[in-house]
């Protein structure tokens, strides 16, 4: 190989590695708000906001998204409940800005956070079928890949 053809390659590598960049500029920044571990440091779900949209994160696969603050703080409070009544151990951290989003919101909904939580715990409860209904309708297998929210 010649020296001017290493040189060239190493160039395009440059320049592919610029552009790259560039494009990443372009997107708006993703903020991380939330996060859920286990003992051993893992990441079990998390929540980080990215253009203003709150989005949930679990089992490394994008679980969900909403405007809503209080709506991804109570999933995370749910799924820590969730492991720690399965007996696994688990740390949440939230951030200031998420807890204060969320506040707001349960104000503007003349709340107060635990209230607007709980509320939002009972249309989540009640937006999933109750057992037996859909009788005569073909049942579909529950998903078992990774932690349940219910």
């Amino acid at each position: 190989m010649s020296i001017q053809s290493k040189a060239r390659r190493d160039a395009r590598k440059r320049k592919a590695e610029r552009d790259r960049n560039r494009v990443r500029a372009g997107r708006p920044p993703i903020e991380p708000h939330a996060e859920l571990r286990d003992r051993d440091g893992n990441l079990l779900a998390g929540v980080v906001r990215q253009s203003g949209v709150w989005v949930l994160g679990m089992d490394g696969r994008i679980a969900g998204s909403s405007d809503s603050a209080a709506q991804m703080l109570m999933l995370m409070r749910r799924a820590q409940r969730l492991h720690e009544e399965q007996g696994v151990p688990v740390k949440l951290v939230y951030s200031d800005a998420l807890r204060d989003e969320a506040a707001l919101e349960a104000a503007a909904n003349g709340k107060s956070p635990e209230e607007y939580e709980q509320e939002l715990e009972a249309e989540m409860a009640a937006a999933r079928p109750a057992e037996g209904e859909g009788e005569g309708e073909e049942q579909e297998e529950p998903d078992n890949s990774g932690p349940a929210l219910h």
